[in-house]
């Protein structure tokens, strides 16, 4: 944690301008090889970035890090979930089939964060129903080059818009068995994930607000409250993210988080330049996306700890 912490606060506040979503991602690979932990790695990634946009890219790609340990870390990686009827388990049509000469994949996914940039995609698919009649669903890591893989840029986001979107479509792709992750598609990565892409982008915001803090000449107490809510942060990302604990205490920090940038942080942009200034402003729709998810993860956390709560009373 010092080290990241000490880098936090006196590396160089002036970001280079980055062009590009190439150039951000050699600036977020060169820092791979100071900052092994994925969470420093947010941070870092934050703080070096010209804008909110890539630092939250920095934010999203740690958060595969963590997730995805095996994963070779020079490769840009996105997540394929989300499909026409949304993300949730039931609403996967992406078909995993057993063709008896090897596993093949075939389906759409309409909204792949960096898809157009991702070298390798970690794919949800089904391998159809149990017993039960629920999704069976595996995690599928596919090379974006693959025969059968078209990945089609979608129209910028009126936010953050530097950071590339992109609709994927699988037309009987060869997997070999190696590429589907051991363990349950859902349970084991895509559940967690939510909550590992929140703790990581929080993170990576934090870092760009330090940054740009400390070139605008914020007060020190603004910018010493950022740094704890980083080292609050930066604990949560370690916690087990399936856990109910961790959810009531990330709801609790991300409240914090979002009051501090939206209460304390408010008054003070107008001490920044004119570029970051209306970027922010563009940008901090940010802060609200997915609010209904966490609401519903934040509740059912909560409705755990009292379940539990009740059997241990």
């Amino acid at each position: 944690m010092n080290d990241v912490l000490h880098f936090l606060l006196t590396a160089p506040a002036e970001p280079q301008v980055l062009d590009s979503v190439d150039a951000w991602w050699r600036q977020h690979l060169g820092l791979s090889s100071r900052f092994s932990s994925p969470a420093d790695l947010a941070l870092a990634g934050g703080f070096v970035a010209d804008r909110l946009g890539f630092a939250f890219a920095s934010g999203y790609h740690a958060a595969h890090r963590r997730l995805f340990p095996e994963l070779p870390a020079e490769r840009t990686i996105a997540l394929c979930a989300t499909e026409p009827g949304g993300a949730h388990p039931n609403a996967i049509e992406t078909r995993l089939t057993d063709t008896g000469a090897g596993p093949r994949l075939s389906g759409t996914k309409t909204f792949v964060t960096l898809g157009t940039r991702a070298e390798l995609l970690l794919v949800v698919a089904s391998e159809g129903q149990d017993a039960q009649g629920r999704n069976r669903l595996r995690m599928v890591a596919v090379d974006a080059k693959r025969p059968g893989v078209r990945l089609s840029a979608l129209p910028e986001l009126p936010f953050i818009p530097e950071v590339p979107h992109a609709e994927l479509s699988l037309e009987d792709v060869a997997v070999a068995s190696g590429d589907v992750l051991l363990g349950d598609g859902y349970a084991r990565y895509l559940k967690p994930f939510r909550t590992v892409e929140d703790c990581h982008v929080q993170l990576a915001m934090l870092g760009w607000l330090l940054q740009v803090g400390r070139r605008s000449g914020w007060p020190d107490d603004v910018r010493e409250e950022l740094s704890a809510l980083a080292v609050m942060m930066r604990g949560l990302s370690q916690s087990d993210p399936t856990a109910a604990s961790t959810h009531v205490a990330l709801g609790g920090g991300l409240a914090l988080t979002k009051r501090a940038v939206l209460e304390r942080c408010e008054p003070l942009w107008a001490a920044t330049d004119a570029i970051t200034r209306e970027r922010w402003a563009r940008d901090r729709v940010l802060l609200g996306v997915a609010g209904k998810v966490r609401a519903k993860r934040l509740e059912a956390a909560r409705q755990r700890i009292q379940e539990e709560t009740g059997r241990s009373g």
